[in-house]
């Protein structure tokens, strides 16, 4: 079994979908990382070497990802909220802060949908 950068990689994926796992790295990322490293993008995460994944441990080892990245993503969000910036602003209220509609869409940030009752009307 792999173990990188504090995560476990899927055993049965291809090495160039397998390390999109950790958090930081992305399908662009990783194939460029795989040929730098002449490692076949094609190869299991199970039939890697140990040579290879030690190479991968040691590249990956200089980049930021998993909890370094997390918390510095975390503290440019906090900083934004601090100063009291738009974007910020919208962070803090959980709603989209890069341009999107919020009228019809958005509903992951809004919550369910509540529909609202008409007024009962009483009879004289």
């Amino acid at each position: 079994m792999a173990r990188i950068a504090g995560v476990n990689l899927p055993k049965e994926k291809r090495i160039e979908v397998g390390l999109t796992a950790i958090y930081g790295i992305g399908r662009q990322l990783s194939a460029q990382m795989l040929s730098d490293l002449k490692i076949d993008p094609n190869t299991r995460v199970k039939d890697l070497t140990d040579d290879e994944i030690a190479r991968l441990r040691e590249t990956i080892g200089k980049m930021a990802t998993e909890g370094d990245l997390r918390r510095k993503v975390a503290l440019d969000i906090k900083r934004l909220q601090d100063i009291g910036t738009y974007r910020g602003f919208r962070h803090k209220k959980r709603l989209p802060c890069r341009g999107q509609r919020t009228k019809t869409n958005a509903r992951t940030k809004k919550g369910k949908k509540m529909t609202v009752a008409n007024k009962k009307v009483t009879t004289k």
